[in-house]
């Protein structure tokens, strides 16, 4: 099985998730400098129910937090979900 490739592409404004030469999932993002707003998670259908949108989201969250410098303001409602399953790493996130 092809192993998974995760990036971020500031371009775009999102990160991704590959497998092989699939872009299996995406999480689309706004930067303000301070917050990091996780706008959107997508997984492609062809590649739903593989756990893709978790695995991406915990990938940013993560390169979001060794960064230090940003707070996470989950605005998906994957990502807040996420967050509510993951409590353990809710301190990345930005004081409401």
């Amino acid at each position: 099985m092809t192993e998974l490739s995760f990036t971020h592409a500031p371009e775009a404004n999102r990160y991704e998730l590959r497998r092989g030469d699939d872009l299996v999932s995406v999480l689309d993002y706004r930067d303000n400098g301070q917050t990091v707003a996780l706008t959107r998670a997508y997984t492609n259908p062809a590649h739903r129910g593989h756990g893709y949108a978790a695995i991406v989201t915990d990938r940013a969250v993560a390169e979001i937090e060794a960064q230090g410098d940003r707070r996470v303001l989950p605005v998906c409602w994957y990502v807040a979900d996420w967050f509510a399953a993951h409590p353990e790493r809710t301190a990345v996130l930005a004081a409401r």
